[in-house]
This record gives structure tokens, sequence and C-alpha cells, in this order.
């Protein structure tokens, strides 16, 4: 009989392969990601960050990227996230505005610390006060960027997201 668990567990282990493919291209780090909508895979991806030169060629983003490609849709949020392991910052938020229903993970942050990918810089830099960050960030405000936002704000034609 097929549980929940043992669906999940399906779909889980195609994400630890495609982490395992992608290594062994040497492609990138060994993360690998399905997205699935009810029973079908609908995208996939594997760390590219190294091969394409790409900072955010993570999993995560690669198999987003693939599946609204395939559904023609920017949101999925009748799809569900099968990732091999717990998403960066970067991913967490690409899959924040992907809107999932659920996401499954193998690995943990801290087991990808432990193999020298340490995402921790990360999440402490997110809630230090933005003139204490390692990264100079300089607000510069800007009248015609502003301009642009209030020219948004009242288009009736924008779609919202």
């Amino acid at each position: 009989m097929n549980t929940a668990a043992d669906r999940d567990e399906r779909f889980l282990n195609r994400a630890v392969a495609l982490s395992k493919k992608g290594m062994e291209m040497g492609a990138g780090g060994p993360f690998g990601c399905v997205i699935v909508r009810e029973d079908e895979i609908v995208g996939e991806g594997y760390n590219q960050v190294t091969s394409i030169n790409d900072p955010t060629a993570h999993a995560e983003v690669m198999a987003i990227r693939d599946a609204c490609k395939n559904l023609g849709t920017y949101q999925l949020n009748d799809c569900e996230i099968f990732t091999s392991c717990e998403p960066c910052p970067m991913c967490l938020g690409a899959i924040y505005w992907a809107r999932p229903k659920r996401v499954v993970y193998a690995n943990t942050r801290a087991e990808a610390a432990a193999i020298d990918f340490d995402d921790d810089l990360i999440y402490r830099e997110i809630n230090i006060p933005i003139n204490d960050r390692q990264i100079p960030f300089i607000h510069q405000p800007n009248k015609n960027a502003q301009a642009v936002f209030d020219e948004w704000k009242k288009w009736e034609g924008k779609t919202k997201y």
C-alpha cells in the first residue's frame, strides 16, 4: 500500500538522485530538487553554481524556473517542493515567492555546514541592522525610482503577485 510517507520518500529520492548527478557531473554542490503537482514531477533542478558561473543556480531555484516554464505560470501554489537539503536563505525567499503548498527536505542546514556549505552567515546578516552588515548597503533616494513606484501604484494594468 502506498502511503503519503512512501510518496514523499519517492520524490525525495529523486531529488537526492539529482543532487548526486549534479555533483558527479561537476555541475556544483550536492543539492537536488523536484517540484511535484499532484503525482507528477513538473520541474527538476540540481546545483549548477560553478558550472554555469551563476551564484543563484541553486537546485531549488533551477527547479522553480523549470516548473514555472513547464506550467506557464509564476506561482506554484498547487505544487510541492522536494529537496535534498534544507533551503538556504536565497532559496527560501524564492520558495516563498513561488508559494508552493509545502516543502519536504532531507539534509539539514547544520549537515550542509558540516560539509562546508554554511549559510549561517546569511541567516545572521538578515537580522543585523543594515548599517552593521558585512557588505555595505547604501540607501540613496532617487526621485526617478520613486516616480516609477508611484506609477506602479496607480497602474490599472498591473498583475499583482
